[in-house]
């Protein structure tokens, strides 16, 4: 079993991410924190064979972040890996954190089938890890570094290919609705939608309304576009 330690400061979020873990098969949580002390604290306190395989960590706690618990337990040669949950999505938090060595660097919010997706690929990593020995092929290279050259499992009844259609119509003509974007595609407005809905819960599309001549409102999708220099 991959033994997991939790840390974030809020309860519901503890309480929700022990719920996905006891849906998964492999892992348990053996060690839950809500501070930044107390995680490095717990880490460092349980070495050898009682050690954490993975800690999830929050970036945000009220005594540290998660990048002072990341560095402090590099610093110690702790061999925990780490998969940050966090709301932080500083691009320099990002580079920081995947320079000290984070396995994975989630966003919240997010739905259960992107949680169960990153934790099987995390699986396959140390089943890969556990099992290569002497001379290493390059996918087993890119297995031990934790590279995925698959791809990423979408929710049930999307495709990669017509959901990067969908992003490239929406990233060139965008502000659309689910029907001018199907009709411009060529796909339906139902599968357009689901399509648009998915990108708007990763955060990369902004969800609006728009007042017809009728008064009736009708749903607009937009990139999210980073903001002009200066502004904000």
């Amino acid at each position: 079993m991959i033994r997991v330690l939790l840390v974030d400061d809020d309860a519901l979020t503890l309480e929700l991410h022990r719920d996905y873990i006891a849906r998964l098969d492999g892992f348990e949580v053996t060690g839950e924190c809500t501070g930044a002390r107390a995680a490095l604290t717990a880490v460092l306190e349980k070495p050898g064979a009682d050690a954490f395989d993975l800690m999830l960590l929050d970036m945000t706690m009220p005594d540290g972040s998660g990048l002072d618990v990341l560095r402090a337990v590099r610093g110690h040669a702790a061999a925990v890996d780490v998969i940050a949950i966090t709301g932080v999505r500083d691009a320099e938090t990002v580079r920081q954190m995947a320079a000290l060595g984070v396995f994975q660097y989630l966003v919240k919010p997010f739905p259960y089938a992107v949680f169960q997706e990153r934790m099987e690929h995390y699986r396959a990593y140390r089943s890969q890890a556990s099992s290569t020995d002497g001379d290493a092929t390059q996918a087993e290279i890119d297995a031990l570094l934790g590279r995925s050259t698959g791809s990423i499992l979408l929710p049930k009844g999307l495709s990669a290919a017509s959901l990067e259609r969908v992003t490239a119509e929406i990233r060139a003509a965008g502000p659309l609705s689910a029907s001018a974007a199907a009709t411009r595609l060529g796909m339906s407005r139902v599968s357009v939608r689901r399509y648009l809905e998915h990108l708007t819960a990763e955060g990369l599309l902004i969800r609006s309304a728009r007042y017809g001549a009728r008064g009736r409102p009708e749903t607009e999708y937009d990139w999210k576009r980073a903001p002009a220099p200066g502004v904000g």
